[in-house]
């Protein structure tokens, strides 16, 4: 009977503190959840969340300007905090040569990166600005989930790069991703689609490039026309430059060539 005895009490121990456990967990789930139910990737005060009664957008919140993705300085310029504030939705048309010199800019200061559904971005431009390969993942072809995709590297990437192939999201599929970047503090950059509503917008085109004889020679810089805008501030232009210096490329903020008037010739030639 001792030896029955001695086994019955652990059990009715294990029992009271399972039941004390259980009342724990009823009392923790009724507190209102801050976010998706993860446990966010920095610092709860840097993941301060947009409500009603902060209306605000994170673009413009002071606590982004701690919480920067960096860029290549002459995009910085444009931007309110000069790097792309984390927990945000970009949407970037025109050149590649921006998403590129976004790889560069968060790879090489450490971040990681993964880039989907865009098989010919031009990695080797990449490594040329600087960009370390090694912290880029790839999903070339992800078919019909490039958005769930997304939504899943956002838990461990830095910068998240979608290429919608034309597509448009619809606004009720795209809120569970914004929601899962801004849990994250992660940046979803989308292109070369439709999604309403980003945080961000950064346009470009290409304006000029040196170089290049009479069919012949080599590209050694390349201008744009850069154009941002977003929620909290208006839109900023620039004319910038990649060019190559001393084997690597570099980005430089160039003023824009004014064309002057035919009667202007005289003027021209005596300054």
């Amino acid at each position: 009977m001792t030896e029955l005895s001695d086994r019955i009490a652990p059990v009715t121990t294990a029992l009271s503190k399972a039941e004390k456990l259980d009342q724990l967990r009823r009392k923790m789930a009724s507190i209102p959840a801050r976010s998706d139910g993860t446990e966010p990737a920095t610092p709860s005060v840097m993941l301060r969340s947009v409500d009603d009664r902060e209306p605000t957008p994170i673009v413009a919140t002071a606590q982004s300007t701690l919480r920067t993705l960096p860029v290549p300085p002459p995009i910085g310029d444009l931007l309110p905090h000069r790097g792309l504030a984390r927990g945000t939705v970009v949407g970037i048309s025109g050149a590649n040569s921006v998403l590129i010199g976004l790889l560069a800019s968060v790879t090489a200061s450490g971040g990681h990166a993964a880039v989907i559904g865009m098989p010919t971005l031009g990695l080797l431009a990449a490594s040329e600005q600087g960009a370390d390969l090694s912290k880029i993942g790839l999903i070339s072809d992800p078919k019909d989930s490039a958005v769930e995709v997304a939504a899943v590297l956002l838990d461990g990437f830095e910068l998240v790069i979608l290429g919608l192939s034309g597509a448009a999201v619809t606004p009720s599929r795209a809120r569970a991703v914004v929601a899962r970047a801004r849990s994250k503090g992660s940046v979803l950059v989308v292109t070369q689609g439709q999604w309403d509503g980003p945080d961000l917008r950064i346009e470009s085109r290409v304006a000029g490039y040196a170089g290049l004889g009479e069919g012949r020679g080599r590209v050694t810089s390349v201008q744009l026309d850069v154009a941002a805008i977003g929620k909290g501030f208006q839109r900023r232009t620039g004319r910038m430059e990649i060019r190559e210096e001393a084997g690597i490329s570099v980005w430089r903020s160039v003023a824009p060539v004014v064309t002057a008037a035919p009667g202007d010739a005289p003027l021209r030639k005596a300054l």
